[in-house]
């Protein structure tokens, strides 16, 4: 439920300038069914590459609270567009902040695929057989230090969420390419409280079709900057703390950082 989601990393409010039955194919899972015979051309590179970075339950033994979140693909106009949802502002914790449908895992998942389609089921209506589970990608740790793994999967586009009101206020779409290759984007220096330094990158994605801007930013933005290069095999237009050239250790050495400093914190305070 978006109630129980930590997705979001970061100090608080964005201070960038901006708006207002267990099917397995892979290390790490594929369930659901699958799409129509046209999408297949344009997703099966995208499978490919996803698969490479596929982590399945290498992490899953962590000693952290965990949480999961959905990254839903889908072909829209000839390209791949990523689903995002906007929080309710009756929320207590991040009101109103763009996230992907997600939150903590609770006792009858079985396990991160399952948290990341309850929750899109809660959520936005989207069932979880309409979902084709592709992989699970390096994990993020969020300002609470829930281990937040990124479920990645495709979905029709044919698919009209009915969220629900108490935990989400809009669905909307952004073209993935639009995170390796945005119009306006900011980023900024984030320390943790466990001393870990990040960059935080923040994006304000003009829609057309809702007639607003939305800021995403935090550790949605982080996943799907990691998605967008991990599909495209592009170099972004904008910084990012990766070796382009070794994307697979590089961003598991980020991680293994991150939770070191994290770790260590909780140590001293025992």
């Amino acid at each position: 439920m978006a109630a129980e989601q930590e997705g979001e990393l970061g100090p608080g409010p964005c201070p960038c300038p901006g708006a207002a039955g267990d099917e397995r194919g892979t290390a790490g899972g594929c369930r659901g069914s699958a799409l129509p015979a046209p999408r297949q051309g344009l997703t099966e590179s995208a499978r490919r590459r996803l698969r490479e970075f596929d982590v399945g339950d290498k992490f899953s033994r962590l000693p952290l609270p965990r949480a999961a979140v959905l990254l839903p693909l889908m072909v829209r106009g000839g390209r791949l567009h990523l689903l995002l949802t906007v929080r309710s502002v009756q929320l207590r914790r991040s009101p109103g902040e763009v996230c992907f449908p997600g939150g903590k895992s609770e006792a009858t998942d079985k396990d991160d695929i399952d948290t990341a389609l309850r929750e899109a089921k809660e959520e936005v209506g989207l069932q979880p057989e309409r979902v084709e589970v592709i992989c699970r990608l390096m994990p993020g740790i969020d300002k609470m230090n829930n281990l937040v793994t990124p479920v990645v999967g495709f979905i029709e586009d044919t698919f009209h969420a009915t969220p629900n009101p108490d935990e989400v206020s809009e669905v909307f779409v952004v073209p993935l390419e639009y995170f390796v290759k945005p119009l306006k984007y900011k980023t900024f220096s984030y320390r943790m409280s466990s001393g870990y330094l990040t960059r935080i990158h923040c994006f304000i994605y003009d829609d057309q079709e809702h007639k607003r801007s939305f800021k995403i930013w935090g550790l949605t933005a982080h996943f799907a900057v990691f998605l967008a290069l991990v599909i495209s095999g592009e170099r972004p237009t904008f910084e990012v703390d990766y070796d382009l050239d070794n994307l697979i250790s590089s961003s598991e050495n980020n991680f293994i950082n991150l939770y070191a400093s994290v770790y260590e914190r909780k140590k001293s305070n025992l």
